[in-house]
This record gives C-alpha cells, sequence and structure tokens, in this order.
C-alpha cells in the first residue's frame, strides 16, 4: 500500500494542523485569509487541517463561522479527505449535529472532545461516543483532562475502540508511558501526538501522527522534524526538536492560542488577534515568543 493509499484509508495520519482562525480587526473571521492559510500548509507539505479545534477558538465562534470555516477548509485542500472537523460541544446532540455537517461538507474525520460541561463519568464518555459515531464519521478522541476533567484513560480508549466509537486519539496529556498501554490495550488505535513539545518521544512510542500546532508559523521545519522523527532518525530529528523546543512547549500552556498567533505573525503570516476573553500576551511572553521564533527563521526554518 502506498503512503497517498494509507492516506486515503486513514487521512487522520501524518501532520494534521490545527488551524488558527484569521480575524479582521473587528474580530470578524477572514475566511479568504484562512483559505489562504490552508492551501500554503498544503503546500508546505502538511498532510491535513484541524478547523474548529481549540486552537482555531471554536468556542467563541458563531454556528455559521464553524459551519463556513469547514466548508472553506474543504474547497482549499482540494481533498475533503485532509479535514478533520472540531466537533466538540457540550451536548452529544450538538457534537452529532457538527458531524453531521462535517460530513456533508466532505471532510474526511471528526476530533472530538469528551462531554465539557462537566466530568463525565464511563457510561456518559461511552454514550457521548457512540452517538456522535452514529453519523457515519470516523472519530478521533481528544484527551485533555486538564480542560475537560475527564481522562481518556487507556483502558477507557480501549473500550470506545472495541466499540466502534473510535478510530484514533490525540493524547495530550505528555505522559508517553501512556502511548505503551495504549497499544497494548487497543493495538488498532491509531495514536496521534496530541501536545508540540512531546513530539519525539511520541513518535519514537509508535505515534502515527501529530495534531500540531506550531506548523501554524513554521509549516516546513515542523514537516521536517515529524517525518524524521517519525523515521527514528534522531541525528536529523534532536537539533532540530532541540532548536525548536523553546517554542513548542507554548502549545502546552494556557497561552498557545496567542503565542501561536504571533509567531505567525513574525513569520510573515497572519496570526493577528483573538476574540475576548483572550487578552494579548504580557509584554515579557511577546519578547520571549518573538525572540524564540526570529532565532529559528535566522537560523532558515520557517
Amino acid at each position: 500500500m502506498t503512503i497517498s493509499q494509507r492516506r486515503r484509508t486513514r487521512p487522520w495520519r501524518g501532520v494534521m494542523v490545527a488551524t488558527a482562525t484569521p480575524l479582521r480587526a473587528d474580530l470578524s473571521v477572514d475566511f479568504e485569509a484562512y483559505a489562504d492559510h490552508v492551501r500554503q500548509l498544503i503546500d508546505s507539505g502538511c498532510d491535513g487541517v484541524v478547523p474548529n479545534g481549540s486552537l482555531g477558538e471554536y468556542q467563541t465562534l458563531s454556528d455559521e463561522e464553524r459551519a463556513r470555516l469547514v466548508t472553506t477548509a474543504v474547497e482549499a485542500a482540494g481533498d475533503g479527505a485532509r479535514v478533520m472537523a472540531g466537533v466538540a460541544a457540550y451536548g452529544s446532540t450538538e457534537a452529532r449535529r457538527w458531524t453531521e455537517q462535517a460530513a456533508e461538507a466532505g471532510a474526511g474525520s471528526v476530533l472530538l472532545l469528551p462531554p465539557n460541561a462537566y466530568r463525565a463519568d464511563e457510561v456518559a464518555v461511552r454514550a457521548h461516543y457512540a452517538e456522535v459515531a452514529r453519523a457515519g464519521l470516523p472519530v478521533v478522541a481528544y484527551n485533555n483532562p486538564y480542560d475537560t476533567r475527564t481522562d481518556l484513560s487507556p483502558r477507557l480508549l480501549a473500550t470506545l475502540h472495541g466499540e466502534e466509537s473510535i478510530v484514533a486519539v490525540k493524547e495530550f496529556t505528555g505522559d508517553v508511558r501512556r502511548a505503551y498501554e495504549i497499544a497494548e490495550l487497543a493495538p488498532g488505535l491509531d495514536l496521534l501526538i496530541g501536545a508540540d513539545d512531546v513530539l519525539v518521544e511520541l513518535s519514537l512510542a509508535g505515534a502515527v501522527g501529530w495534531i500540531a500546532g506550531f506548523p501554524n508559523a513554521l509549516p516546513e521545519a515542523c514537516v521536517t522534524l515529524y517525518h524524521a522523527a517519525a523515521a527514528g532518525n534522531l541525528d536529523m530529528a534532536m537539533p532540530l526538536y532541540r532548536a525548536m523546543h523553546p517554542l513548542l512547549r507554548w502549545d502546552s500552556k494556557p497561552e498557545f492560542v496567542q503565542a501561536i498567533k504571533l509567531s505567525m505573525d513574525v513569520a510573515g503570516l497572519h496570526g493577528g488577534l483573538c476574540r475576548p476573553p483572550r487578552s494579548p500576551l504580557s509584554s515579557e511572553d511577546r519578547a520571549t515568543v518573538r525572540a524564540v521564533t526570529e532565532k529559528l527563521l535566522a537560523e532558515g526554518l520557517s
């Protein structure tokens, strides 16, 4: 099976960029800029995009904006399989509705948090994923217990996979040990890197994809780093990883959206403003992100 065939069969593999949402000065969504950004990411070697994720500020978007971002991504990517739509919602009914909308738009898969209005128990989590899976698109679970207070443990992930509710998991805890337990309990479940600052560690532990933040700003460098790590080429990966890590670790901080958008601006891309309640970075943090990004660009990384 060729790489292109594998991508069509499991299009969530490879570098899937959790896209930032470009805003105009009046904080309205700039859909033309978003389409340009998606095209540039694909042209830079990224395998696909994830609109309406946390980095895309989905919580602040209207229903119309969320729907249009997915259709824009599908059109700009040129292949709906390259689009994994974020479908997180407070309730299962709404999450399924977003999944059905993504299917109608031509997206290849969806990314789904557990119920995030409260700390859901296992029964509720299983029902939530089963309901969304009935829409017919492959569901990638998103494990982020820091924000949802619901931990998709390796055992629970194995249960969800056994019930055919999920095909993969975006693992954000940073606990590399989980990769091995997931592989033991659910060998058919695809592990996707969920935090930029454990890219190499999870690649070596068997991850088959990366739902990534910083390729928004440095797509070619991030693609090079991912492929080196995935191939186990540490001679190539580690110098690049060490150089980029001061920037990559911002992906695991609460201010990750502001940091990535600022890095995009420094790189000459459309990062720009965030919607409230996100506020600008402090002057000290702005200086740090700017300095690291400028250093990487000066070293030829983009």
